[in-house]
């Protein structure tokens, strides 16, 4: 097993995720098998009961792990499937420890930070390196392991120095280490010191970077080049500059111009490995549909604006994983994304009376815009406003996206304006105001323990049935054009989640597709309402394995409203946008119908639109 481990110096939030995956993907290219783990030292188990404000989206997995933001980048760019153990943090390690000292496995030894805790980390790793992750079912050649926050912070400590050991374990040869730094530009000129420092103190830890990895406004000059070579030790050509791009999309491409491709060869031995003629072929055809995906990007000129209305709209990498499913769309659509971001409380009336201006603009944007999409979330905070704008878009026939919450918004929403229930709400929302909803249109799902939160929502990957008379629906149209086995997730390719614990689907038929989408929620659409909604209009086309749990919503007479309980943008790739997503975003730009033939085409013609070769991102790669 070879190691590439990616670390940080500086500052935190350096774009070690990204060079991370860019790294991964360029070794896939070339017909090699990546996985890739990611170290939070922070001491939750897991992401789950994090706030989107405190670090970023919480990325929900096959399996139904909840983990780090990056683990969504290591999918989207590497095409594989990770599960909840490639995700490690300090309290999921010291739990491990802890867990197996009451068991008595260190037989009476004083258990240390040192071995035991390190020695824990590293076994770990060698394990979960070797779980097969893409569609070839055999074992990974590289891990790609990024350590997150600062080298020299106290909390990744026992991390810095497990990978110490772990690099004098694997061997020359199968251990590379590249550390991204900050060269910060004052007053026009690019500054080394923070970078020595940087250097200085990894190697304190007991750590050798092989690659320093720049991070700078411009590209490097070249006497900045030689003063981080001179001072860090490092021969010039290891000095990699990954300045600001116009677009992350580019960031493998900045790469390989510089040579890393050469240079993970030359220090991990990757000559040495066999890869099949099969894989290498398909590395190729990665690679140019990459290039040739963001150069057409840099030249698309018409815009499809849409307004995000939603909570944590302060922090953008609370919906990471929605914007570039979006973006995955625009492209698609050949379509720039413009995104305007909405906070969900200045689109409610309190606003107006404190601050008519926010209100305003706010209601300018959301009204000017050519879709409107409501994103997951939790609380009461904001749903007013979502649900005003939820019937903007339903009144004014402006396309509509929403997710989890943003589905269960536009229930509520069309009880109280459609379905004459003026007090529809929530269960969700009782505890944060002063007067309980008395109609419960969304309600807490039974099976759910409502005093443990970590890990307790229905999570991970499961079935949707589209149901008997929704053949008129646009989003099944999307499914079913781009054939069952494209938009529903492989569970066969032995990465997460063991085929005897996934939901699986019924043989499904063109009558009635079936799809599999990730899901994180508490609530439900509340059965007692199903009949009065829907006698008014409101077509549930989707439900879950019993037929019971309203899965999707749709209504007929409008270009595109749609809600899922899903979230199909954990799902989304760059050559494969999200359905959902997709024919939001063409029904915005005024293309869904051709959109939506295109694929036909393509499934019909094996591949070829209009004559042309298409390309397409799966589990088994991409395919022309």
């Amino acid at each position: 097993m070879k190691y590439v481990l990616v670390s940080g110096g500086v500052i935190s939030g350096i774009g070690k995720g990204i060079i991370a995956s860019s790294t991964g993907l360029l070794l896939k290219t070339k017909g090699l098998r990546v996985s890739a783990i990611k170290i939070d030292p922070y001491l939750n188990i897991d992401a789950g009961t994090m706030a989107p404000t405190e670090h970023g989206e919480v990325f929900v997995l096959d399996d139904g792990g909840e983990v780090d933001l990056d683990l969504g980048n290591y999918e989207r760019y590497l095409n594989i499937r990770l599960t909840r153990e490639n995700n490690i943090t300090t309290g999921k390690m010291y739990k491990h420890v802890i867990e197996k000292e009451r068991k008595g496995h260190y037989i009476g030894k004083t258990v240390q930070v040192v071995p035991h805790l390190t020695d824990a980390i590293q076994h770990w790793i060698e394990r979960v390196a070797k779980i097969p992750v893409d569609d070839t079912n055999e074992e990974p050649d590289v891990c790609i392991i990024e350590l997150g926050g600062t080298i020299g912070d106290i909390e990744s400590a026992p991390f810095t120095q497990a990978m110490t050991q772990l690099r004098r374990r694997a061997g020359k040869g199968n251990f590379l280490h590249i550390h991204v730094s900050l060269i910060p530009l004052v007053n026009g000129e690019q500054k080394t010191k923070p970078t020595q420092q940087a250097i200085k103190e990894v190697r304190s830890q007991g750590l050798k970077p092989h690659l320093i990895a720049c991070r700078c406004l411009e590209p490097l000059e070249l006497s900045t080049i030689e003063k981080i070579s001179m001072f860090c030790q490092v021969v010039p050509e290891r000095v990699i500059a990954v300045h600001d791009v116009s677009s992350t999309y580019h960031v493998p491409l900045l790469l390989e111009e510089q040579g890393l491709i050469p240079l993970l060869w030359e220090i991990l031995h990757l000559d040495l490995l066999t890869q099949p003629p099969s894989l290498i072929k398909k590395g190729i055809k990665t690679w140019n549909a990459w290039r040739t995906l963001t150069t057409s990007r840099d030249h698309l000129h018409q815009t499809i604006t849409i307004a995000l209305v939603g909570k944590y709209t302060n922090l953008q990498d609370s919906y990471l994983s929605v914007i570039k499913s979006l973006e995955h769309a625009a492209m698609a659509c050949s379509r720039k994304l413009d995104l305007v971001w909405v906070g969900a409380s200045q689109l409610e009336t309190a606003t107006e009376n404190s601050s008519p201006a926010d209100y305003n603009k706010a209601w300018q944007t959301v009204s000017t815009a050519q879709g409107v999409l409501v994103p997951g979330g939790f609380g009461h905070r904001g749903t007013e406003g979502m649900i005003a704008a939820a019937k903007w878009a339903r009144m004014n026939k402006v396309p509509y996206l929403g997710i989890c919450l943003g589905m269960q918004i536009a229930v509520i929403e069309f009880a109280r304006n459609i379905c004459n229930i003026p007090e529809a709400g929530s269960q969700e929302f009782d505890g944060d105001i002063p007067t309980p909803t008395p109609d419960k249109v969304i309600s807490f799902m039974p099976e759910i323990d409502p005093t443990t939160l970590g890990g307790n929502m229905r999570l991970g990957i499961r079935a949707t049935h589209f149901q008997q008379g929704s053949e008129w629906s646009k989003l099944r149209a999307l499914y079913h054009a781009s054939t069952l086995s494209d938009s529903s997730a492989s569970l066969t390719n032995g990465t997460s989640p063991k085929s005897s614990e996934v939901p699986h689907p019924t043989t499904a038929s063109s009558d009635c597709p079936v799809i599999l989408e990730r899901h994180r929620h508490r609530y439900e659409v509340n059965p007692e309402y199903i009949s009065k909604l829907t006698s008014h209009g409101l077509s549930f086309i989707g439900k879950d394995d019993t037929g019971e749990r309203m899965e999707i919503l749709e209504l007929e007479d409008h270009p595109w409203y749609v809600g899922v309980q899903f979230h199909p943008e954990y799902m989304s790739r760059v050559l494969k946008p999200s359905k959902p997503y997709l024919g939001f975003v063409a029904a915005s730009a005024g293309c869904l119908g051709q959109v939506t033939t295109d694929l036909g085409r393509k499934s019909s013609l094996n591949g070829e639109v209009n004559g042309v070769l298409a390309l397409e991102d799966g589990m088994d790669g991409v395919k022309i």
